[in-house]
């Protein structure tokens, strides 16, 4: 009976340890590079601008092989919005495409 009431005043010191620790801990807080590319400026910029670099930088863009064509992007763009969910109307998907198979 003692070894059970040690355990439970053990369990309970260590129960409390770890929640002052817990409530004394700070927010976790980053800040984001500055972006250094800018998107190239031609038609659907602006479409590419308020969709795709919600989630990631135009450097994301820019590192992907160049003049992949238009079959690329299409799989890029589709891959975006049924693997990741990214909220991309269909009329903006393929403003984006065109976009990019021109201009990358």
């Amino acid at each position: 009976m003692f070894f059970s009431q040690a355990k439970l005043l053990i369990l309970s010191l260590a129960s409390t340890l770890c929640f002052m620790a817990v409530s004394h801990a700070k927010p976790l807080s980053y800040s984001l590079p500055d972006q250094e590319t800018l998107l190239r400026s031609g038609p659907g910029s602006e479409v590419v601008q308020n969709n795709c670099l919600s989630c990631h930088s135009a450097d994301y863009i820019e590192t992907q092989p160049p003049k992949q064509g238009i079959k690329f992007w299409e799989g890029e763009v589709n891959k975006m919005i049924k693997n990741y969910h990214a909220p991309v109307s269909e009329s903006d998907a393929k403003i984006i495409i065109d976009y990019l198979s021109n201009q990358y």
